[in-house]
């Protein structure tokens, strides 16, 4: 077996690092998810693109929202996971919580990560939380040319590949940000 040898001087190839996640969360809106995994079962999440309840993200019982073929899967949360962890593989059903955006809607907004947060006030008719007293917000950040550029060449999963039993591997980098300003920060 022959291997081909780099010439001196000539750096190592640069590992590909994995590309940022299309969706965060802050650790109350983890808790939340928890509880409502506790008391529901498995979650699914759907950011939501207007009418009735504006642009919340929804949160349902798992397959209760009928995901469509051109749905885009925005990640996966894993809820075995903390501020700042990396799980090492994908969460299954009970653990993972899949985040959803229609198709058009995520052409309009697949240059941002989206930050899942909980806030005082009463959720949507229809998502889960709503009995609670608090409701999910979306707040987001634009992501730079070259994590844009890693998302694009990286591709989305859809609902037809969904479907067809494609899932997502661990993102390789966290899921859970500790504040607002950690996921979204001000320029100075």
């Amino acid at each position: 077996m022959s291997t081909t040898q780099r010439p001196a001087g000539t750096p190592a190839p640069a590992a590909t690092a994995p590309p940022e996640p299309r969706v965060v969360a802050l650790p109350a809106a983890m808790e939340l998810l928890r509880t409502l995994r506790l008391r529901h079962g498995p979650l699914m999440m759907h950011q939501s693109g207007g009418c009735c309840d504006g642009s919340s993200p929804m949160c349902y019982p798992q397959g209760e929202f009928i995901v469509g073929d051109r749905d885009v899967l925005l990640g996966v949360l894993d809820l075995r996971l903390d501020v700042a962890e990396v799980g090492r593989d994908a969460p299954g059903d009970a653990d993972g919580v899949p985040v959803w955006i229609s198709g058009p809607q995520f052409d309009l907004w697949q240059h941002t990560q989206l930050v899942l947060d909980v806030v005082p006030g009463r959720g949507a008719g229809f998502s889960l939380e709503s009995p609670e007293g608090v409701r999910f917000l979306t707040r987001s950040r634009v992501f730079t040319a070259a994590e844009a550029a890693a998302l694009a060449a990286a591709g989305a999963l859809t609902g037809a590949d969904w479907e067809d039993g494609a899932r997502p591997p661990a993102p390789g980098r966290p899921q859970v940000v500790a504040t607002v300003a950690e996921a979204c920060a001000f320029p100075r």
